[in-house]
């Protein structure tokens, strides 16, 4: 069987058959996923693959929408800190382009070859106040004035998805952006966001990852220290809830041909809502990749 990966297909079409006395292995379906034969609506389900970028696009969009952000950008403050998976939250924001690179200090290349950032003018954290684009403050300015209920969106490099953690790395010793803002949301009682992809989630616990980064070794390559972050976690799955209403869950990972990284959704509901997910999928498909 052929897996096409550019039309997110196997052999069948995206909207998928009803889970309705379907059979697998010879186990009947429970009757939770029997829909109308239980007198309730009935569940469809649809797929799509989503690559890196489109990922990154998705969960933007899911942020932007989240009741506790549109309530900052109503009412209160929300800082955008740097990162690859923020540019395109902090594009969803603004409502405009970013030049990759433009909104990113740390990032992760390969160590041979591969694509190089483009050399563009830094552009600095993001800081909207009341829903407006505030460039006059720092993001040490807007820190001062954190309120309980405002929002700092931060990404990560490693996901913990079981347990709900996610480490970020750090190579300054005195803990980089993460040092910086966790102790002041904690003190003033705003909501940290941290929009990261499936595609990072690592094996074992972040924690255990984290504590081994700091143990006294012989190190040849100097290893850089990992932070833990949590906090309102925003994956593809929360955010095609978020979008779409629909529950979903990664069926698989990786790829060729441009979906190395990418990740295979499955989301099921009524058929409303998994049609309007399939739709966002569709608008979403081709996002280009962040370095172009």
């Amino acid at each position: 069987m052929t897996w096409n990966l550019t039309t997110s297909r196997i052999g069948m079409p995206l909207l998928a058959s009803f889970m309705i006395g379907i059979t697998s292995m010879g186990c009947q379906a429970p009757p939770a996923a029997t829909g109308r034969a239980q007198g309730k609506e009935q569940i469809v389900q649809a797929h799509a693959v989503f690559t890196v970028s489109e990922s990154k696009r998705l969960i933007a969009k899911a942020v932007a929408r989240m009741p506790i952000v549109a309530d900052a950008l109503r009412n209160g403050m929300v800082i955008v800190c740097k990162g690859t998976t923020n540019t395109y939250v902090a594009e969803e924001l603004l409502g405009q382009k970013i030049p990759p690179g433009a909104f990113v200090i740390g990032h992760v290349t390969p160590q041979k070859g591969g694509k190089q950032l483009p050399k563009v003018d830094p552009m600095p954290e993001v800081v909207l106040v009341k829903g407006q684009y505030r460039p006059d403050l720092t993001m040490g300015q807007a820190l001062e004035q954190l309120s309980p209920g405002d929002v700092v969106i931060k990404g990560g490099n490693a996901l913990d998805y079981a347990n709900k953690t996610v480490g970020v790395w750090t190579g300054s010793p005195t803990g980089g952006t993460a040092g910086k803002i966790m102790p002041i949301i904690a003190a003033r009682k705003a909501y940290l966001v941290i929009p990261i992809g499936l595609e990072k989630q690592v094996a074992g616990k972040v924690t255990d990852i984290a504590g081994r980064t700091t143990q006294s070794v012989d190190d040849l390559t100097k290893l850089p220290r990992m932070r833990i972050l949590t906090g309102h976690i925003v994956t593809e799955i929360e955010a095609l809830k978020i979008l779409a209403n629909v529950d979903a869950f990664q069926a698989s990972a990786g790829g060729i041909g441009g979906a190395e990284g990418a990740v295979w959704m499955v989301w099921r509901g009524n058929r409303e809502d998994v049609e309007k997910a399939r739709q966002l999928a569709v608008s979403i498909q081709g996002e280009p990749p962040f370095i172009p």
